[in-house]
């Protein structure tokens, strides 16, 4: 698919302080696999946005009350990560894979019967049971036919209220990596509180 000439990005992942704590000690990183995961099934990171990544941990922290994944102390730390062999949908390559796969998945839905999955949650489509149920799709047909697996999965989403009226800038425009392979990630950090800051 891709391998990108810029091969390293740092990465921010949103969590619990005694998670992030955990990572920078060298624990291994669980991978998310929600049915509602924008990229499909991976460890999930927010590119060159530490501030992202605590407001999100914030806001988990906010709506995760009693859940499993529920955030006492919003922390996040940062990752080098190698994007190796990545399904990038900002490219149009990986736009029309991705594209095709969705055609793929279709057929596998009226083939067993199946419900198809439908993105929910407002504009900003906060559930994407679609978009991973495609994902994790083209996944599990790449290994099926021992075709090369990715590493990672890289894309953009304007998420957000516009940033001023008629703006085509919205206030959570984001850049998600999603990291199927867990030797792509070479190394974790403490970020610094600056970095922390928005303005």
């Amino acid at each position: 698919m891709q391998n990108l000439s810029t091969s390293f990005i740092l990465g921010y992942h949103g969590c619990d302080r005694r998670v992030g704590e955990s990572l920078l000690l060298n624990k291994p990183f669980e991978p998310s696999q929600n049915d509602y995961d924008w990229l499909g099934s991976g460890i999930y990171f927010w590119e060159a946005n530490p501030a992202r990544g605590l407001a999100w941990a914030k806001e988990l922290q906010l709506h995760g009350k009693g859940k499993s994944n529920t955030i006492e102390e919003p922390f996040v730390i940062g990752a080098v990560i190698e994007l190796g062999y990545c399904l990038d949908l900002i490219s149009s390559t990986g736009l029309e894979f991705v594209k095709a796969g969705y055609k793929d998945f279709i057929k596998v839905i009226k083939a067993t019967g199946s419900k198809m999955p439908r993105n929910q949650g407002g504009n900003d489509l906060f559930l994407r049971y679609l978009d991973c149920a495609v994902m994790n799709h083209i996944h599990d047909v790449n290994k099926k036919v021992n075709r090369q697996q990715f590493d990672t999965v890289r894309g953009v989403f304007l998420e957000g209220r516009p940033i001023y009226l008629n703006s085509g800038f919205h206030e959570k425009t984001h850049i998600q990596i999603c990291v199927r392979n867990s030797k792509n990630i070479k190394g974790v950090f403490r970020v610094p509180t600056d970095q922390l800051e928005i303005g």
